[in-house]
């Protein structure tokens, strides 16, 4: 009788997806992996055929978790992009290492684009692409571009530790930005 397989691409991925979680996608390497899940590498290999393999679908749960932590995020701000650039700023102040392998790291052949990620499966971006032209935003595109330029570097500081602004502070910045730069 053959003997039975006791590690299974889903455990492997969930492990590897905490690994990445905890200390950095860059960290999530066959032999931290297998310690973590508590095997050898030998089932890594058996079930992948090498590491790029296994990493991207530890990249493709990163953006799942992505989109449903915006999805938990409320939305009550009625300036364009505001409630999605407060997400994407708690995303960085809570989840360092995956803002960092999601919008600030190398881009890998399985990689998303921003825009994908951040529209996510329910279309997030284009709706506020509709909300920004029912507010008379003449381009849309054009305020999404250079508020998550601001948005974006906002995160990335936060990342960094070389921003302290609250979070109510934050909100008034961004939807003062978002006014100014719809206007422009």
């Amino acid at each position: 009788m053959a003997r039975r397989e006791k590690i299974h691409k889903d455990f492997l991925v969930d492990t590897a997806f905490i690994l990445a979680k905890q200390e950095g996608f860059e960290n999530v390497t066959a032999r931290k992996l297998a310690a973590k899940a508590g095997c050898s590498t030998q089932p890594i290999f058996r079930l992948y055929e090498n590491m790029d393999d296994l990493l991207a679908e530890v990249y493709e749960r990163a953006v799942e978790f992505y989109d449903t932590f915006y999805e938990e995020c409320p939305k009550m701000n009625p300036e364009p992009f505001v409630d999605l650039g407060l997400a994407y700023i708690k995303f960085a102040d809570q989840e360092k290492y995956l803002f960092k392998l999601l919008f600030m790291g190398d881009k890998k052949s399985y990689a998303k684009s921003l825009y994908d990620i951040l529209n996510g499966t329910k279309s997030y971006v284009s709706t506020e692409f509709t909300k920004a032209k029912k507010e008379g935003v003449s381009s849309a595109q054009d305020l999404f571009t250079k508020l998550w330029i601001f948005i974006h570097g906002i995160a990335c500081m936060t990342v960094t530790g070389d921003y302290d602004l609250d979070q109510d502070q934050t909100l008034n910045l961004l939807r003062e930005a978002s006014r100014k730069l719809g206007t422009d």
